[in-house]
């Protein structure tokens, strides 16, 4: 079984356009430490549920990635103590980051830890088909209308994809 080492942001981006459980899709598990799931998922009320009844598994932290959390509190400031943990998870387990956070992103390339974001997860949902085409294109269409709005992703990046793919702006209701 593959595993993932999951920060909060991603999951908020999925929740934002009524998505939360497709990562679930795909045959993987996410993991994030407990305590950061009791935390971190205060608002909205019923997301910390919905990633709870998808799948989203709390773990322990080992010894090691206690220490190792401890360590990057040094080398990056701008770090919380969850994003450390969500790193030391990564790197001590040897598995892939999701997180969208653009310091923990910095961290993570620089402890050579592989991450994937909310686009990249999305465009491997597709890739696994795990989701079609147009289910792809209306993700992006609903991500692209509310950054800005609690969502801050590239839009440019957003874009290119859906030139990619022939996209218009139109927008499956809810």
């Amino acid at each position: 079984m593959k595993y993932i080492s999951s920060d909060t942001n991603v999951w908020i981006d999925f929740y934002k356009i009524s998505k939360t459980q497709l990562p679930f899709r795909m045959n993987c598990t996410y993991i994030m430490f407990h305590e950061a799931i009791e935390k971190e998922f205060l608002y909205p009320d019923d997301l910390k549920s919905q990633l709870i009844d998808g799948g989203l598994l709390g773990v322990e932290l080992t010894t090691e990635e206690l220490f190792y959390a401890d360590e990057l509190s040094g080398k990056y400031k701008r770090l919380s103590v969850y994003d450390r943990i969500a790193l030391a998870i990564a790197k001590k387990r040897k598995i892939t980051l999701l997180t969208g956070d653009n310091a923990l992103r910095k961290a993570a390339a620089s402890e050579k830890v592989k991450v994937i974001g909310t686009i990249g997860l999305l465009d491997r949902l597709l890739n696994e088909k795990c989701i079609d085409k147009k289910e792809y294109r209306d993700c992006l269409v609903r991500l692209k209308s509310l950054i800005g709005n609690g969502i801050r992703l590239p839009e440019a990046e957003i874009e290119a994809r859906l030139s990619e793919n022939d996209v218009t702006d139109e927008v499956l209701p809810l």
